[in-house]
């Protein structure tokens, strides 16, 4: 009996070798492919996680990750009790999540208005000068953002207009929250909308013909047969986004922020660029940016769980 299983088994091993070099053989060339990325994600990707394990440890550059002695949970402790805890994961989640309030139904929104616009030439020209702004580098983008939020800007020029005075907005602290927003937005609202007109693009239009028959406007079609047809995708875009809800990006913070609006300026990203090239204060950097990507980790497992259990679409 056991010597039969045995064989069983080393005749199964030999079957799954033989249809994998016969399937290589024949899809070589889709392997090799595969392969650039899989090399990319390990040297990128994989390799340097290795340098997370400086965060537990008192690194420096002379005696290397194998001589820097070990400290353990210290610098995630320096950081919990820090005077500047409460403030960077506030401002970095409040951030996010109007980002996500106002930022994640934006494309969305374009997307099915661009999908009524039945003359194609418009429709074109509109798509196009909304693609725009997401090619445009980020230290123009916030040039230009500085320029109209200045004392004599055309936002000034705006708030005058209605019987407002003048001031340099952008040395408010509570300005700037919504010139983040509303910039993050304006530039990537266009070019987030291609994906949902993909998407638009495989609904049924016999569907919306049976709509029309029984009598649902344009509006009840697109709560009945439009939403519905895009959830998936609307779904799995909002588990990846709320996966990085946490993780708003440095460079556009450091070129727009300055000491007078630090208060709901500072996030998490800034800071540890802040402490770490600045302050060469690598592990504890380090440390803090591991923090943000473990509570990343844990959202998107989280919206990942609760969008499988309240729909049938999920990432895993």
């Amino acid at each position: 009996m056991k010597s039969a299983g045995a064989s069983g088994r080393t005749n199964n091993r030999d079957s799954f070798s033989h249809r994998f070099k016969t399937d290589m053989r024949r899809n070589y060339s889709l392997y090799l492919l595969v392969l650039v990325v899989i090399v990319y994600y390990i040297l990128f990707h994989f390799k340097p996680m290795y340098g997370a394990l400086i965060a537990f440890q008192d690194y420096s550059p002379s005696k290397g990750m194998g001589g820097s002695p070990w400290v353990g949970l210290k610098h995630f402790v320096r950081f919990f009790q820090g005077p500047y805890f409460s403030r960077l994961i506030t401002n970095t989640f409040l951030i996010s999540f109007y980002n996500l309030l106002f930022g994640f139904p934006a494309p969305i929104i374009l997307a099915l208005l661009l999908n009524e616009v039945k003359n194609k030439h418009f429709k074109r020209v509109t798509q196009t000068i909304s693609y725009m702004p997401h090619f445009i580098s980020l230290i123009v983008i916030i040039g230009m953002l500085s320029q109209f939020a200045s004392t004599n800007g055309l936002f000034n020029d705006i708030i005058v207009m209605f019987g407002g005075e003048r001031s340099p907005l952008l040395m408010n602290p509570a300005n700037y929250r919504p010139l983040y927003v509303a910039s993050d937005i304006w530039q990537g609202v266009g070019w987030g909308s291609v994906i949902y007109l993909a998407a638009l693009s495989g609904v049924d239009a016999q569907l919306y013909e049976a709509a029309t028959i029984d009598g649902a406007g344009k509006w009840q079609q697109t709560l009945n047969v439009t939403l519905p047809g895009i959830a998936p995708t609307i779904i799995i875009m909002l588990i990846l986004r709320i996966g990085n809800l946490m993780s708003v990006g440095y460079e556009k913070t450091i070129l727009m922020y300055n000491s007078a609006i630090y208060e709901t300026a500072d996030i998490i990203s800034s800071y540890v660029y802040r402490v770490g090239i600045l302050e060469a204060s690598w592990s504890f950097s380090t440390a803090v940016g591991l923090f943000n990507s473990v509570i990343n980790f844990v959202l998107v497992i989280f919206a990942n769980k609760v969008s499988s259990k309240v729909s049938e679409t999920s990432l895993w």
